[in-house]
């Protein structure tokens, strides 16, 4: 089973000092900060997903990329852009969210194709239109009208992005995108897929299904599947779940969902081989909004809330060292969380539980070992991408072990 991870230039600075929260003053962003893969050994990831729509922006706006970025990974490729290895492989997408309110998908074959070809992917999933509905009984005769057509639109841009790629030479590893409201309807596209030569094929529009109803679907899918397709789930992490869909021809995926619960999330922030934890909150005075409205409020006075930041950051990491106890910190901790927010639920029990459990102690990622509980504190973009590659770290060896059986042709 292969893990893509979406792009969305998340780096961290090895230059960050976590003492005096500054940057060295001679960093170059792009020359001097790291990805996960550069920072993770093994790599945390098979390969990189990039989307045209966050690279070149689309009818929503400009994308995450800025010109000189942008520039540069047209100039220099896929590849080098991201200084990768030889073993993570390059998947190009059109970012189909960022256009989902659009009657039509804003991009054409050939702008694609230039994108991919452009900036040197290994393989490029043709346009396709997100279906946002699911309904396992709906007759083709009752379907809602729009899901039917934008089925059709994406089935039309997969032929056209096909012939497009043996047009001009085959320099992509096509995969066609199949759009479904049913799992009858998935199915009959990814028929349709494999009619027109496709042997990848990405399975698009089920971030919002429930396991039981991506199963369905590949279930049925199955009854169609040739033994040499390979499907892909796009944003679809369900790691108690990968060994059943692999079963069922899922040989990859692609998903921001560990990094992003690092800091997204309201307690699964850390993980582990077996479990999640909550990371400890220490929010910068002068940059949380709730504290700062409370100062500049006159609620609180800000000299106060400084002493109480470093006090708890002073005793974290003197735990880290062996010289504090558990109570002491939680008693910090607690107070500084009373005073950013009275109103707000008690996570003392959750802290107490990784102070006590120490993963971060136990973990054999370089990240932890480098910086250990500095990994657990929730503060800062720093600490949270950092915790986010750990995370990715963590979920990648969970599913190294899970391969596609062996099929035999009826």
């Amino acid at each position: 089973m292969k893990f893509y991870f979406p792009d969305s230039q998340d780096l961290v600075s090895p230059t960050y000092d976590f003492i005096t929260e500054e940057y060295s003053p001679y960093r170059v962003r792009q020359r001097d900060d790291k990805y996960a893969h550069e920072v993770l050994q093994p790599n945390p990831y098979d390969g990189i997903l990039v989307s045209k729509a966050i690279v070149d922006g689309s009818l929503k706006g400009a994308g995450k990329y800025s010109m000189p970025q942008r520039e540069r990974l047209y100039r220099l490729g896929v590849t080098k852009f991201f200084r990768l290895p030889d073993n993570v492989a390059t998947l190009g997408d059109c970012g189909a969210f960022n256009y989902v309110d659009e009657e039509l998908p804003p991009y054409t074959v050939d702008e694609v194709l230039n994108f991919y070809e452009g900036c040197g992917f290994d393989l490029g999933i043709s346009i396709d239109h997100v279906i946002f509905g699911y309904d396992a009984k709906v007759s083709d005769a009752d379907v809602n009208p729009a899901w039917a057509e934008r089925r059709k639109i994406s089935l039309h841009y997969a032929e056209e992005f096909l012939a497009g790629v043996q047009k001009r030479g085959d320099q992509i590893e096509p995969v066609g995108a199949a759009q479904g409201w049913s799992p009858a309807s998935y199915a009959d596209s990814v028929y349709r897929l494999q009619e027109m030569g496709y042997q990848r094929i990405a399975l698009g529009g089920m971030v919002p299904l429930k396991t039981h109803e991506i199963l369905a679907c590949l279930q049925v899918i199955d009854e169609v599947r040739r033994p040499e397709t390979e499907l892909h789930l796009l944003g679809i992490t369900r790691v108690g779940s990968m060994e059943e869909f692999a079963g069922h021809g899922v040989t990859s995926f692609d998903s921001t969902s560990p990094f992003r619960q690092s800091f997204m999330d309201d307690r699964n922030n850390y993980h582990t081989a077996t479990e999640s934890f909550t990371a400890i909150r220490v929010p910068q005075v002068d940059a949380n909004p709730a504290l700062k409205r409370r100062v500049l409020a006159g609620e609180v006075s800000q000299a106060k809330a400084k002493t109480l930041e470093r006090e708890c950051l002073k005793r974290l990491r003197a735990y880290d060292r062996g010289e504090e106890t558990v109570d002491r910190v939680i008693e910090a901790v607690s107070e500084y969380d009373q005073l950013v927010d009275p109103n707000k639920k008690s996570k003392v029990s959750a802290y107490r539980e990784i102070l006590e459990a120490q993963p971060w102690k136990s973990c054999l990622c370089t990240l932890c070992g480098t910086h250990g509980i500095e990994m657990v504190i929730f503060r800062g973009t720093e600490r949270n991408k950092r915790r986010g590659f750990h995370n990715l770290a963590v979920f990648a060896d969970n599913i190294r072990h899970i391969t596609r059986p062996l099929e035999q042709e009826n």
